[in-house]
């Protein structure tokens, strides 16, 4: 659900505008606890984050790891910069190399680094598989590599919507067409093993909520998910997957999920593995 290390033209649907980048930290904050749980790096080890976007999963990285030797990589030289500033703002004095390049093509030697974070990065890849064998060149035999993705097709919800389900659809559909798998979630255990990694760990983190939870669910339902699926709205129209009324039907079918007699799930799926020795 986040945009990191490739262009819109490669996959990443939802665009580099200001609202998109404060999403992007809503949503890291309010389930930072959630998909962070059980990431740590101790102090000295090399990490790189794949694709770090605008630093919205970087500071909650250096939160929970701050001795470790953090390396951020973001191929957008603009969300980069806000990487750099969001950083600076939320974790001063923390120590950060920021570069910038394609994570097809890493400018760094083989074997550089001992773990590898990638979150929200492989839905917007045509091939994620071949971009997993590939960041094996920078992690040395027997580090760790932490992905984490969602998939968009578990949400559900009550009142049950349709023209919600067909927003949510469409917002598939076009992640799809530029290239990318909003499903992906599904698919971390065996894209990590089909691309040479062993000890392959995968569980899932559902987020939940109802009225005794309005926090979250104004956090997430509303400025994570609903937010994301209605930033597509132009591009959904241009497509002619839906009419103006209609999509402004599955938006407030989605809206209602968060009212106090609402509910809404959804499922994020992490998974851990080892570059095995040569």
């Amino acid at each position: 659900m986040d945009g990191r290390a490739v262009g819109r033209a490669d996959g990443y649907v939802h665009g580099y505008s200001g609202r998109e980048a404060r999403r992007l930290g809503d949503q890291a904050d309010a389930l930072a606890d959630l998909l962070h749980d059980g990431t740590s790096y101790p102090p000295g080890s090399r990490v790189l984050e794949v694709g770090c976007g605008v630093g919205a999963q970087t500071v909650h990285l250096l939160a929970r790891s701050p001795g470790m030797r953090l390396t951020a990589v973001e191929l957008s030289p603009a969300s980069l910069e806000q990487a750099r500033a969001r950083v600076a703002a939320e974790r001063p004095g923390a120590r950060v190399e920021w570069r910038c390049g394609d994570l097809h093509d890493l400018p760094f030697p083989d074997d550089a680094f001992d773990h590898l974070f990638v979150c929200f990065v492989l839905e917007h890849l045509p091939d994620p598989r071949a971009a997993l064998a590939g960041l094996r060149r920078v992690l040395r035999p027997g580090g760790t590599v932490t992905v984490i993705e969602g998939d968009h097709g578990s949400a559900f919800f009550h009142p049950d919507s349709a023209p919600a389900r067909a927003a949510i659809g469409h917002l598939v559909a076009l992640q799809a067409a530029a290239g990318g798998d909003a499903l992906i979630g599904r698919r971390v255990a065996p894209l990590l093993a089909a691309a040479g990694y062993g000890n392959v760990e995968v569980g899932p983190r559902t987020v939940y909520a109802d009225g005794s939870r309005p926090d979250l669910a104004r956090a997430f339902t509303l400025d994570t998910f609903t937010a994301m699926v209605e930033a597509v709205r132009g591009d959904a129209l241009a497509a002619g997957l839906a009419t103006p009324a209609g999509w402004d039907r599955g938006i407030a079918g989605l809206r209602r999920a968060a009212a106090p007699d609402g509910t809404f799930h959804y499922t994020f799926f992490k998974g851990t593995a080892v570059n095995p020795p040569a």
